[in-house]
């Protein structure tokens, strides 16, 4: 009996390091969260309110994107363009919705040929983003974040 006791002390006293618990620091816990976070992905692209009913992140996602160009090339229609030549031209456009809901034009990727027949072109674009109805802007862990984007846009004038 003396030894059954014997060797249930002992093994309670070695098995105790079994138990032991590692602490890590909250420094080391956010340094593994960031390694693992996804910086180039958000949960919730930016949209407008007439993109809120889709169902999908892709839904919305193309939602915002039609509706931006919707609206840019309804503007562009709207302006009196001459040119001396047919244009017809892919140009992509740099932008950014901050984490307010502001969209602004970073850059613009235009043929030179474009920029000769129609010199103030980025400039009716950026005219064109005063008069955008509210942006809601892109959640990352529930979090508002500013995002950029590329957008294409055909241009096209005879």
């Amino acid at each position: 009996m003396k030894f059954f006791i014997v060797s249930i002390l002992v093994l309670m006293l070695s098995s105790c390091e079994n138990f032991k618990v590692k602490k890590t620091s909250s420094e080391a816990i956010l340094k593994e969260e960031l390694q693992t976070f996804n910086w180039n992905d958000v949960d919730e692209y930016p949209s407008f309110e007439n993109c809120e009913s889709s169902i999908s992140k892709a839904e919305k996602k193309v939602c915002f994107q039609h509706t931006l160009t919707n609206h840019i090339t309804g503007f562009l229609m709207n302006e009196r363009i001459v040119v001396s030549q047919d244009i017809y031209d892919t140009v992509l456009l740099q932008m950014q919705v901050s984490k307010r809901g502001m969209l602004k034009l970073i850059g613009a990727k235009i043929d030179s040929l474009t920029i000769q027949e129609i010199p103030e072109l980025d400039s009716i674009i950026k005219n064109s983003l005063d008069s955008l109805p509210k942006i809601f802007p892109a959640i990352k862990r529930g979090q508002q974040v500013t995002t950029e984007f590329s957008l294409p846009l055909v241009i096209s004038v005879e």
